[in-house]
C-alpha cells in the first residue's frame, strides 16, 4: 500500500478538485462509478477511498473496504444531511461521512482522522517527535494537536512566528509524524543562500548550465523525493525564485537550470518565516498568489512572553541536557530567579532562554539558580516604580515608517559593531547573511 494513493469515486469535478487541494501531493486516480472504483481498486491498492453515494450505491464499496487485508479507510460523501444516512454509512464501516457542500478545511480534517485509523502507531507511539517541543501552556499544547491533524494529510503548511520560537522543530516533528516519515527530510534556509545560488540549489542544474557547471547536480526538490521540503525564512525568496516556486507547488514539476525537459516531484512543502508576508505583499516584495498556495494551513507559533508557564520546563529541560553532556551542578531555580525570568520580555524567545542557561552553566557554581546568577539582560524590574501600570510608549510615536525603524535598527547595530558584520548580527539576533540581505536593501555598506 502506496500512502500518497487515493482512489476517488465521483462524476463531480468540483469535489475532484477539492480532493486534491486537501492533498496536493497525493497520486489520486478517479472513477465516475462505485463499480469502476472497485475494479480499479486491486491494481492500485489505495490508503484512502473518497466515495460519493448513497448508503445503497456505497454498500458494496464499503463491504470490499472490510474485506480488504489493507482495510483502508473510506470517506463516504452524501448529497443530503440525513442523520439515518449518516448513521447507516457509519455502521457499514466509513471511516467519516461528509455532506455537500465540503470545506476545503473539513476535509482536510477528515482526510487526517482517516489517516490516524489508518496509521495508529502514529498517534499512540512512545516516540512521539512533538515531545521534543517542551510546554505546558494551553496555546503550544493547542499548536502542537493542530500540527499532529495537520501532520497526518499532505497539505502545504505555513509556519508563522518570530525568530527563536521553535518553527524548524515543528516542521521536523510535523514530517517524522507524517507518512512521509520514511522519506527525507530536506532543509533549505532561503536567507542564507545568495540570490544568485538559490535557485540552483532549489532546482538543480545539467551540465554546462553555466560557466562552473561541469556536471550537473540535483536540487533540494529532487533529492527530498518522496519526503518533506523544509523552506525556512521563505519571505527572503527573489521574485524569481518564488515564480518558479509557484510553478511547482501549481504542476508539481521543476524545471532544472539548462535542461530542456521538466522533472515530476512528489513531495510536501512546509515553508516558514518571521516576516509579515502580507506587509511583503502590500510592498510588492512577495507574490500574493504563493502566499495563497503556501498558506493551505498556517501554525502561529507564539513567541515566549506569551505562554510564561513555559519557562520553567524549558529550562530544566536545557539544565538536564548540559548535566549529562558537560556534568554541570545546576539541577533547578529558586522561586526569585524564576519570576525574574518571567518578568523579562525574551525578543529572542527560546533561543534567548538556551543562551541564558548556557551562560549559567559556565558562570554559575552552585546547584540552584539565584536571582543574583542571573545575566544582566534578564534582570529587570526590582522597583516598585518600573512595576506601575503605565503603558509602555509606542514605537509610532517616533513618526517612522517601519522601513525607516529597520534601517535606523540596522545602522545602530553597525556602528555599535565597529562594522563587524558578525557581531552586529549577533545584536540584531540574525543570520549573517539576512543581515547582509538587509544592508544591501538600505545601500548600507
Amino acid at each position: 500500500m502506496n500512502l500518497q494513493t487515493f482512489l476517488l469515486v465521483s462524476k463531480d469535478p468540483d469535489l475532484r478538485q477539492l480532493v486534491r487541494a486537501a492533498s496536493p501531493q497525493a497520486s489520486i486516480h478517479s472513477t465516475d462509478t462505485v463499480s469502476e472504483g472497485l475494479a480499479l481498486w486491486s491494481e492500485i491498492s489505495p490508503a484512502l477511498v473518497v466515495s460519493e453515494g448513497s448508503p445503497h450505491t456505497l454498500a458494496p464499496l464499503l463491504e470490499y473496504a472490510r474485506e480488504t487485508p489493507e482495510s483502508p479507510p473510506v470517506i463516504a460523501i452524501g448529497d443530503r444531511h440525513s442523520v439515518k444516512d449518516a448513521v447507516d454509512i457509519m455502521r457499514a464501516g466509513a471511516a467519516d461521512y461528509l455532506t455537500k457542500p465540503i470545506l476545503l478545511e473539513d476535509l482536510q480534517t477528515a482526510i487526517a482522522r482517516a489517516f490516524r485509523q489508518l496509521c495508529p502507531v502514529l498517534s499512540s507511539s512512545p516516540h512521539d517527535p512533538f515531545a521534543s517541543i517542551v510546554s505546558v501552556s494551553p496555546q503550544m499544547n493547542l499548536m502542537k494537536q493542530l500540527a499532529k491533524e495537520v501532520a497526518l494529510t499532505d497539505a502545504t503548511v505555513l509556519i508563522t512566528g518570530e525568530s527563536g520560537t521553535g518553527k524548524e522543530l515543528f516542521a521536523e516533528a510535523i514530517h517524522h509524524y507524517s507518512p512521509r516519515a520514511n522519506g527525507p527530510l530536506i532543509a533549505l534556509n532561503c536567507a542564507g543562500i545568495p540570490e544568485n545560488l538559490l535557485e540552483a540549489e532549489l532546482f538543480g542544474y545539467e551540465s554546462g548550465a553555466f560557466t562552473d557547471a561541469k556536471r550537473a547536480k540535483p536540487g533540494r526538490f529532487q533529492i527530498a523525493e518522496g519526503g518533506t521540503l523544509f523552506l525556512d525564512e521563505i519571505g527572503e525568496m527573489s521574485p524569481t525564485a518564488q515564480a518558479k516556486l509557484l510553478r511547482v507547488l501549481e504542476t508539481h514539476t521543476i524545471d532544472p537550470l539548462g535542461g530542456t525537459r521538466s522533472h515530476k516531484v512528489n513531495i510536501r512543502i512546509i515553508a516558514a518565516t518571521n516576516e509579515d508576508l502580507l506587509a511583503h505583499i502590500k510592498a510588492g516584495r512577495f507574490r500574493l498568489d504563493l502566499y495563497y498556495r503556501l498558506n493551505v494551513y498556517q501554525l502561529r507559533i507564539p513567541p515566549l512572553r506569551e505562554r510564561l508557564e513555559d519557562i520553567e520546563p524549558i529550562l530544566l529541560i536545557f539544565l538536564e541536557r548540559a548535566r549529562k553532556e558537560r556534568g554541570c551542578r545546576l539541577k533547578t531555580i529558586a522561586p526569585a530567579a524564576l519570576a525574574v525570568l518571567r518578568s523579562h520580555d525574551w525578543p529572542g524567545n527560546v533561543r534567548e532562554l538556551h543562551n541564558v542557561v548556557e551562560w549559567l552553566t559556565i558562570t554559575c557554581k552552585e546547584d540552584v539558580i539565584q536571582a543574583h546568577h542571573l545575566p544582566a539582560s534578564v534582570k529587570t524590574l526590582p522597583s516598585t516604580d518600573r512595576l506601575s501600570l503605565e503603558p509602555r510608549p509606542s514605537l509610532l510615536a517616533f513618526g517612522l515608517s517601519f522601513h525607516e525603524m529597520e534601517k535606523k535598527m540596522l545602522e545602530e547595530a553597525l556602528r555599535k559593531a565597529s562594522g563587524n558584520v558578525s557581531e552586529a548580527s549577533r545584536l540584531l539576533k540574525m543570520t549573517r547573511n539576512t543581515l547582509r540581505y538587509r544592508m544591501a536593501k538600505y545601500h548600507l555598506q
